[in-house]
Protein backbone atom coordinates (compact mmCIF):
# COMPACT_ATOMS: atom_id res chain seq x y z
CA UNK A 1 0.00 0.00 0.00
CA UNK A 2 1.10 3.35 -0.73
CA UNK A 3 2.76 5.80 2.14
CA UNK A 4 0.90 8.99 2.64
CA UNK A 5 4.04 10.46 3.06
CA UNK A 6 7.76 9.43 4.09
CA UNK A 7 6.97 7.83 6.97
CA UNK A 8 9.65 5.28 9.07
CA UNK A 9 8.87 3.12 11.68
CA UNK A 10 10.36 4.00 15.24
CA UNK A 11 12.03 1.78 17.02
CA UNK A 12 12.18 1.50 20.94
CA UNK A 13 15.13 3.96 21.01
CA UNK A 14 12.80 6.46 20.18
CA UNK A 15 12.35 8.37 23.52
CA UNK A 16 9.26 10.66 22.45
CA UNK A 17 7.17 7.85 21.20
CA UNK A 18 7.95 5.61 24.27
CA UNK A 19 6.46 7.52 26.82
CA UNK A 20 3.52 8.52 24.38
CA UNK A 21 2.62 4.67 24.77
CA UNK A 22 2.81 5.21 28.54
CA UNK A 23 2.39 8.43 29.36
CA UNK A 24 1.64 11.91 27.89
CA UNK A 25 3.25 14.65 30.23
CA UNK A 26 0.72 17.09 28.60
CA UNK A 27 -2.67 15.26 28.74
CA UNK A 28 -2.35 11.82 31.62
CA UNK A 29 -1.66 8.75 32.01
CA UNK A 30 -2.96 6.17 29.54
CA UNK A 31 -5.74 3.53 30.32
CA UNK A 32 -4.71 -0.37 29.96
CA UNK A 33 -7.27 -2.59 27.72
CA UNK A 34 -9.67 -4.29 29.72
CA UNK A 35 -10.02 -7.96 28.13
CA UNK A 36 -13.87 -8.34 29.04
CA UNK A 37 -14.56 -5.04 27.22
CA UNK A 38 -11.86 -5.57 24.17
CA UNK A 39 -14.08 -8.98 23.40
CA UNK A 40 -16.94 -6.81 23.25
CA UNK A 41 -15.81 -4.01 21.48
CA UNK A 42 -18.37 -2.34 18.53
CA UNK A 43 -17.26 -2.93 14.86
CA UNK A 44 -18.53 -0.64 12.77
CA UNK A 45 -16.14 -1.46 9.56
CA UNK A 46 -13.21 -3.77 9.09
CA UNK A 47 -10.00 -2.25 6.87
CA UNK A 48 -6.91 -3.77 5.62
CA UNK A 49 -7.45 -6.59 9.02
CA UNK A 50 -8.32 -3.82 11.32
CA UNK A 51 -12.10 -3.37 12.89
CA UNK A 52 -13.04 0.23 13.41
CA UNK A 53 -15.26 2.25 15.88
CA UNK A 54 -16.76 5.36 15.35
CA UNK A 55 -17.89 7.11 17.51
CA UNK A 56 -20.88 8.91 16.49
CA UNK A 57 -22.42 5.83 14.73
CA UNK A 58 -23.19 4.69 18.10
CA UNK A 59 -25.76 5.24 20.34
CA UNK A 60 -23.86 5.71 23.38
CA UNK A 61 -21.73 8.31 21.91
CA UNK A 62 -23.11 9.69 19.41
CA UNK A 63 -23.83 12.88 20.88
CA UNK A 64 -20.12 12.82 23.17
CA UNK A 65 -17.61 14.37 21.95
CA UNK A 66 -14.17 14.47 24.36
CA UNK A 67 -11.03 15.92 24.49
CA UNK A 68 -7.87 13.78 22.89
CA UNK A 69 -6.70 11.68 26.02
CA UNK A 70 -10.02 10.61 26.84
CA UNK A 71 -10.59 9.28 23.06
CA UNK A 72 -7.41 7.49 23.70
CA UNK A 73 -8.34 6.20 26.89
CA UNK A 74 -11.75 5.09 25.48
CA UNK A 75 -10.19 3.10 22.76
CA UNK A 76 -7.57 1.82 24.71
CA UNK A 77 -10.08 0.42 27.47
CA UNK A 78 -11.29 -1.67 24.04
CA UNK A 79 -8.08 -3.16 22.96
CA UNK A 80 -7.82 0.03 19.85
CA UNK A 81 -6.44 2.99 20.15
CA UNK A 82 -7.51 6.69 18.09
CA UNK A 83 -6.82 5.83 14.39
CA UNK A 84 -3.55 5.89 12.78
CA UNK A 85 -4.22 7.38 9.14
CA UNK A 86 -0.79 5.46 8.13
CA UNK A 87 -1.83 4.93 3.99
CA UNK A 88 -3.77 7.27 1.35
CA UNK A 89 -6.27 4.41 0.71
CA UNK A 90 -6.94 4.19 5.38
CA UNK A 91 -6.93 8.34 5.17
CA UNK A 92 -10.09 8.33 2.41
CA UNK A 93 -11.58 5.53 3.84
CA UNK A 94 -12.33 6.96 7.79
CA UNK A 95 -12.39 10.22 5.72
CA UNK A 96 -15.15 9.30 3.68
CA UNK A 97 -17.07 7.48 6.85
CA UNK A 98 -16.71 11.11 8.38
CA UNK A 99 -17.92 12.87 5.25
CA UNK A 100 -21.61 10.38 4.74
CA UNK A 101 -21.85 10.90 9.09
CA UNK A 102 -22.02 14.64 8.52
CA UNK A 103 -19.93 15.51 11.18
CA UNK A 104 -17.61 18.24 11.14
CA UNK A 105 -14.41 16.76 13.47
CA UNK A 106 -12.62 13.95 15.23
CA UNK A 107 -9.65 13.08 16.88
CA UNK A 108 -6.63 10.64 15.51
CA UNK A 109 -4.21 9.08 17.13
CA UNK A 110 -1.48 12.05 15.67
CA UNK A 111 0.96 13.32 18.07
CA UNK A 112 3.67 16.33 18.13
CA UNK A 113 6.62 15.32 20.36
CA UNK A 114 6.76 18.11 22.39
CA UNK A 115 7.93 16.89 25.80
CA UNK A 116 10.35 16.05 27.81
CA UNK A 117 13.00 13.56 25.41
CA UNK A 118 11.96 15.28 22.45
CA UNK A 119 14.68 17.55 22.36
CA UNK A 120 16.88 15.15 19.79
CA UNK A 121 18.50 17.00 16.79
CA UNK A 122 16.38 14.59 14.23
CA UNK A 123 13.29 16.17 16.06
CA UNK A 124 13.75 19.62 15.72
CA UNK A 125 11.45 21.88 14.86
CA UNK A 126 9.19 19.93 16.22
CA UNK A 127 6.47 21.34 13.94
CA UNK A 128 7.92 19.86 10.74
CA UNK A 129 10.12 16.57 12.19
CA UNK A 130 7.96 15.70 15.84
CA UNK A 131 4.71 14.70 14.51
CA UNK A 132 3.84 10.81 14.96
CA UNK A 133 1.42 8.62 14.91
CA UNK A 134 0.78 7.60 18.92
CA UNK A 135 -1.29 4.55 18.41
CA UNK A 136 1.05 2.87 16.29
CA UNK A 137 4.48 4.38 16.89
CA UNK A 138 4.68 5.07 12.86
CA UNK A 139 6.66 8.95 12.18
CA UNK A 140 5.35 11.24 9.77
CA UNK A 141 7.83 12.14 7.32
CA UNK A 142 9.15 15.54 5.77
CA UNK A 143 9.66 16.98 2.56
CA UNK A 144 11.51 20.62 2.00
CA UNK A 145 10.98 21.97 5.29
CA UNK A 146 7.59 20.76 5.73
CA UNK A 147 5.71 18.10 7.29
CA UNK A 148 4.00 15.69 4.72
CA UNK A 149 0.56 14.26 4.77
CA UNK A 150 -2.98 15.03 3.86
CA UNK A 151 -2.51 18.69 5.77
CA UNK A 152 -5.25 21.66 5.18
CA UNK A 153 -3.80 24.72 3.16
CA UNK A 154 -5.69 26.92 5.44
CA UNK A 155 -6.45 26.95 9.28
CA UNK A 156 -8.05 29.95 11.42
CA UNK A 157 -4.98 32.84 10.66
CA UNK A 158 -5.22 31.67 7.07
CA UNK A 159 -1.46 29.90 7.28
CA UNK A 160 -1.02 26.06 6.03
CA UNK A 161 -1.37 23.31 8.83
CA UNK A 162 -0.20 22.76 10.88
CA UNK A 163 0.59 25.71 12.10
CA UNK A 164 0.21 26.16 16.01
CA UNK A 165 -1.76 28.72 15.87
CA UNK A 166 -3.31 28.64 19.27
CA UNK A 167 0.34 28.81 20.65
CA UNK A 168 2.45 30.89 17.97
CA UNK A 169 -0.22 33.65 17.65
CA UNK A 170 -2.65 33.67 20.79
CA UNK A 171 0.02 32.74 23.36
CA UNK A 172 -1.83 29.68 24.91
CA UNK A 173 -1.80 25.97 24.25
CA UNK A 174 0.50 23.91 21.85
CA UNK A 175 -1.60 22.40 18.90
CA UNK A 176 -0.07 19.29 19.48
CA UNK A 177 -3.08 16.52 18.28
CA UNK A 178 -4.02 15.69 15.12
CA UNK A 179 -7.84 15.95 14.05
CA UNK A 180 -9.05 15.77 10.61
CA UNK A 181 -11.72 18.68 10.23
CA UNK A 182 -14.54 18.20 7.95
CA UNK A 183 -14.48 21.42 5.37
CA UNK A 184 -14.03 23.70 8.34
CA UNK A 185 -12.13 26.67 6.95
CA UNK A 186 -13.69 25.63 3.20
CA UNK A 187 -10.77 23.77 2.89
CA UNK A 188 -12.22 20.23 2.26
CA UNK A 189 -12.01 17.13 4.87
CA UNK A 190 -8.12 17.43 5.63
CA UNK A 191 -5.75 17.57 9.22
CA UNK A 192 -4.90 20.27 11.43
CA UNK A 193 -2.71 20.60 14.58
CA UNK A 194 -5.34 21.18 17.02
CA UNK A 195 -4.37 21.65 20.83
CA UNK A 196 -5.26 18.56 22.42
CA UNK A 197 -7.56 19.85 25.05
CA UNK A 198 -10.63 20.55 22.88
CA UNK A 199 -14.14 18.33 22.65
CA UNK A 200 -14.01 16.05 19.44
CA UNK A 201 -15.97 12.30 17.98
CA UNK A 202 -13.18 10.20 17.61
CA UNK A 203 -12.47 6.89 15.71
CA UNK A 204 -10.97 4.01 16.94
CA UNK A 205 -8.77 1.08 15.30
CA UNK A 206 -7.78 -2.29 16.56
CA UNK A 207 -4.20 -2.00 18.64
CA UNK A 208 -2.53 -5.85 17.73
CA UNK A 209 -0.23 -4.85 20.80
CA UNK A 210 -3.08 -4.42 23.24
CA UNK A 211 -5.17 -7.47 21.91
CA UNK A 212 -2.11 -9.32 22.30
CA UNK A 213 -1.77 -7.60 26.06
CA UNK A 214 -5.65 -8.72 26.53
CA UNK A 215 -4.72 -11.99 25.53
CA UNK A 216 -2.32 -12.80 27.46
CA UNK A 217 -3.50 -11.11 30.97
CA UNK A 218 -7.20 -12.99 30.36
CA UNK A 219 -6.57 -16.51 28.53
CA UNK A 220 -10.45 -16.87 29.26
CA UNK A 221 -11.15 -13.58 26.84
CA UNK A 222 -8.39 -14.66 24.19
CA UNK A 223 -10.67 -16.60 21.74
CA UNK A 224 -13.07 -13.70 21.39
CA UNK A 225 -10.82 -10.83 21.27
Amino acid sequence: MHRLLLMSVVGTAVLCIVRAQQLDNSTGELALPNPKDCANRIRHAQFDGHNYFFSWEYDLTKDLKVDWITGRNICRRHCMDLVSLETREENEFVKQRMINGLIRFFWTSGRKCNFEGCDREDLQPPLVNGWFWAGSGVRLGSRNDKVTGDWSKTGGAGDPQPDNREFEVEGEKDEACIAMLNNFYADGAVWHDIACYHKKWFVCEDSDTLMDFAKKTSPRFAHRI
